[in-house]
């Protein structure tokens, strides 16, 4: 098994069919689809011919192949890179209306580009009669999928088939926003950068953040999904409403990493779901962590897709790293720092889970992905965040409320402030360390293990026939009707 434990909750072998996300969201999804299968349960997964994490053949599933001519946005490296190089470019002019614009029509290039091309496949699926067939006929129990691109929401309704979504965005925002009240007063919207503690002016910026996301909505995102619904399902259904009405939506946080919000009874947290004991690291691995002494080590990485920050800021990192006594495990892509220090170990794979839980780790130096924050909070590991791109700064304006961790700006970086930094959340006499040991165990103390939870529900509906009784009406009535207005 790949997760200890006994589930107790335990229904006959089911079917699943997953329409998974690729990239580090199909990590998350992976989790799920090896514990299912571990259970008894029949997999599926549908994946596109350029899929670059996915692969065709697996122990734990049968995979459905979508031939494309050419990978996804979402599937490419050159084009996160080039995603990465254009957002750091406009961060650099941070300030002024221009960059606010820029940043937002970069963001929204990128995400017509991709939805259209998900849009693109979801019709592939639907004009491929022997397909649809061989689907209808399988009789699954239900849908998981991930509604960051919802092509699985509109195969599910198309198979009329139990949806679960894992889920943290959705295509119109944080996924919160689709299915529970989210006041802009102590709700931070995603870009905003706010905590849930807002002044006159966050909260400007945080209804404006708002705005741009639902412009994004209605112009950006919906387009070529409304053009699939119109086509197939007729004008009276939009994709929006056939994501709300999901069954359960498995949320991929929890309220150590959430700030205090309302929810609804069909959201289920499995934040810190992939969270595992360490194992023992590799020999060579294991020397250089013992040879940090009483210092320790401090572990370094941007994650696979966006590892390679060029050489400029690359020498700035080895410089800082090499100033300090410590010893740095750094997962580095692309050509070596040429200020790298005797203290530092370029890794190009890192074993993240079992390094993170060793003793000798002093502290955590990454983007910002929920992923490495979970992990880091399991094992209670300080952060010192690099945020990139898309949610990462606004994780780490999570974790730095929680006074487990700092962030340092990547546009403005230099060595002097890198290094005081590094020093900083170092110091035993600070409280970075203990704060994360106690968001740490408040983690761990719950009656039911996030991935253990996980797995019920996905059974539950399964010996339900999905979940109605869970949902509420709101998403069925027109805005006027939701707000009173007509009364």
């Amino acid at each position: 098994l790949l997760f200890s434990g006994t589930l107790p909750f335990i229904c006959d072998g089911g079917k699943v069919l997953v329409y998974p996300l690729d990239g580090s969201h199909w990590l998350n999804m992976k989790i799920l689809v090896e514990v299912l299968h571990s259970q008894g349960h029949r997999i599926t997964v549908i994946r596109s011919s350029t899929s670059w994490y996915i692969s065709e053949f697996s122990p734990y599933y049968t995979s459905i192949t979508i031939k494309k001519e050419q990978s996804q946005n979402i599937e490419s490296q050159a084009f996160m890179t080039s995603f990465l190089k254009r957002s750091i470019e406009i961060r650099r002019r941070q300030g002024s209306l221009w960059s606010f614009l820029d940043f937002y029509w970069n963001l929204f290039d990128m995400a017509g580009e991709t939805q259209q091309d998900v849009a693109n496949m979801v019709i592939n699926i639907f004009e491929n009669k022997t397909l649809i067939k061989e689907l209808h006929e399988s009789e699954y129990d239900l849908c998981l999928t991930d509604p960051a691109f919802p092509g699985g929401v509109l195969l599910a309704h198309y198979l009329q088939l139990p949806l679960v979504l894992n889920t943290r965005w959705t295509f119109i925002a944080e996924a919160h926003f689709a299915i529970a009240t989210s006041p802009l007063s102590y709700v931070p919207q995603l870009f905003s950068y706010n905590s849930d503690k807002m002044d006159f002016f966050q909260r400007i910026n945080n209804i404006i953040c708002h705005g741009m996301l639902v412009y994004m909505y209605y112009f950006v995102s919906n387009p070529p999904h409304q053009a699939v619904c119109n086509h197939y399902f007729g004008p009276d259904v939009d994709v929006l409403s056939l994501m709300q009405g999901a069954d359960i939506w498995l949320m991929r946080v929890d309220f150590t990493f959430e700030f205090p919000r309302p929810t609804m009874p069909n959201v289920v947290y499995i934040g810190g779901f992939q969270g595992k004991p360490a194992k023992p690291l590799p020999a060579d691995l294991e020397d250089f962590m013992q040879s940090s002494g009483e210092h320790g080590v401090v572990v370094m990485t941007l994650g696979t897709l966006l590892g390679d920050l060029g050489p400029e800021i690359s020498d700035i990192i080895a410089s800082a790293f090499a100033n300090l006594p410590q010893k740095f495990v750094w997962r580095h892509v692309g050509k070596r720092p040429t200020t790298l220090g005797n203290n530092t170990m370029l890794v190009k794979w890192l074993p993240q889970n079992d390094i993170l839980g060793h003793p000798k780790t002093k502290l955590f130096m990454a983007h910002g992905g929920t992923n490495g924050i979970y992990e880091a909070i399991y094992h209670g590991v300080p952060i010192l965040g690099i945020p990139l791109i898309f949610d990462q700064y606004d994780n780490m304006v999570r974790m730095k409320a929680r006074g487990v961790a700092e962030i340092v700006e990547v546009t403005t970086l230099d060595v002097e402030s890198l290094t005081i930094a590094l020093k900083n959340i170092l110091d035993p006499e600070k409280p970075y360390k203990q704060n994360m040991h106690k968001l740490s165990q408040i983690h761990h103390d719950k009656p039911m293990k996030p991935i253990d939870n996980a797995i019920f529900w996905l059974e539950y509906i399964m010996r339900h026939k999905g979940a109605a009784h869970l949902r509420t009406e709101s998403y069925k009535l027109p805005w006027y009707v939701y707000h009173c207005l007509d009364v």
